[in-house]
């Protein structure tokens, strides 16, 4: 594991695109061929890299991508991706402009939204748009049959509007019981009903359902997390129908090596206290990069054995009690594997008591990103140049 000379710290995030490419097609062959890709890659792709994922996702057969906000969209636009681009989130009606002469598909939440829409929509655009129905989510969406049909009312004799999908969100997908997903799937059809004419696309599975919830699939779905190689949750991850691989770790260098004598101390609040002679290395990773506060205590990988963080985590630096004297530069994996060891994400979600979601998403922009592909570091990121 070597990382290549495209920036100038000491700590590093990789991503295997291979990996991500074969969650896709694993995935993807689990659905029936006339079901759609939707790859989710909001959030600089769940902290993956957005250029780079979409690029991966799509060359593996997805047909679309999802962001949350017209931000990340145009930011891929002006990346050079041209695929369909479908904003999940809240847009401005003021800003419809941008997004149809970018391409970009838009969710119409509510008749208000629309009507604004409209307004401010030039005469000779066209605007895609996908219909959001709340079903228990709770977020944003439609959530009445009058509401609706007023909607499809407005996009039928507009001409500048385009229905192109409709679609909702399951709240627990990921769990085991599902009651509340039974209740939400029956009134998403029945709100489909209601409509005088289907759109092209429907949609409502997330990853969990898309791999659990067959009768969900309607023709296209959105697979975020598990095209990651993370399981939706830790409930259902033992009966996942398909095989993933994580594909994000991470990792640092010793930038110093010291022993420390029985009752010297360590980091702030002098809170660490050695109760025998040790070997400590020092590590240009801290909070500011993500590595909260909190993970004091967690272990790292050094030299294939496990050493735990001591003392509290500085913004830029964290100290690990090391197995024994190892050189200045020795690599300590943070999330990933070494020799028999592994740290996988799900052990820092554990660590920090939330879910694996989280973990990459708050391993901050300063953190450099190299991409493997064929097994090999590539060159992907030219601001790192």
């Amino acid at each position: 594991m070597e990382e290549q000379g495209f920036f100038y710290r000491d700590t590093w995030a990789e991503v295997d695109l291979d990996r991500i490419k074969n969650n896709v097609k694993g995935i993807k062959g689990h659905l029936p061929e006339d079901v759609e890709f939707i790859a989710v890659v909001k959030a600089n792709a769940y902290g993956h890299g957005d250029l780079q994922v979409a690029e991966a996702a799509l060359e593996a057969g997805a047909s679309m991508l999802a962001v949350a906000f017209m931000d990340e969209a145009l930011a891929l636009r002006n990346k050079g991706i041209t695929a369909p681009i479908l904003v999940l989130g809240a847009s401005r009606p003021g800003d419809v402009n941008i997004a149809a002469e970018e391409g970009i598909i838009l969710t119409v939440f509510q008749e208000e939204w629309l009507e604004k829409a409209q307004e401010a929509l030039k005469k000779d655009a066209k605007l895609l748009l996908h219909i959001k129905i709340d079903t228990g989510m709770g977020r944003i969406g439609i959530r009445s049959a009058s509401e609706l049909k007023a909607v499809e009312k407005i996009l039928e004799e507009d001409s500048r509007l385009l229905l192109h999908g409709i679609y909702t969100h399951f709240a627990t997908a990921d769990e085991l019981d599902d009651s509340y997903f039974n209740r939400q799937l029956g009134l998403f059809k029945e709100m489909l009903s209601f409509l005088e004419k289907q759109p092209p696309f429907i949609h409502g599975s997330n990853s969990a359902a898309a791999l659990m919830h067959p009768d969900a699939r309607f023709n296209a779905v959105r697979v975020g997390i598990a095209m990651y190689g993370l399981a939706p949750s830790m409930e259902i991850a033992p009966e996942l129908p398909v095989e993933i691989q994580e594909a994000f770790t991470l990792h640092s260098r010793i930038v110093h090596v010291k022993k420390l004598e029985k009752g010297e101390k360590v980091s702030y609040g002098a809170t660490y206290e050695a109760s025998e002679e040790i070997w400590v290395g020092t590590l240009p990773i801290g909070y500011a990069d993500g590595w909260i506060r909190r993970l004091q205590g967690q272990e790292v990988l050094v030299d294939g054995k496990r050493s735990p963080i001591i003392g509290r985590i500085c913004m830029d630096q964290c100290m690990v009690k090391l197995p024994y004297e190892v050189p200045v530069g020795t690599i300590a994996t943070l999330i990933g594997s070494q020799g028999q060891e592994e740290i996988s994400i799900n052990e820092i979600a554990s660590k920090l008591e939330t879910i694996n979601y989280e973990v990459p998403c708050i391993i901050s922009s300063r953190v450099p990103r190299l991409y493997r592909q064929n097994g090999e570091v590539v060159d992907l990121n030219n601001s790192l140049l």
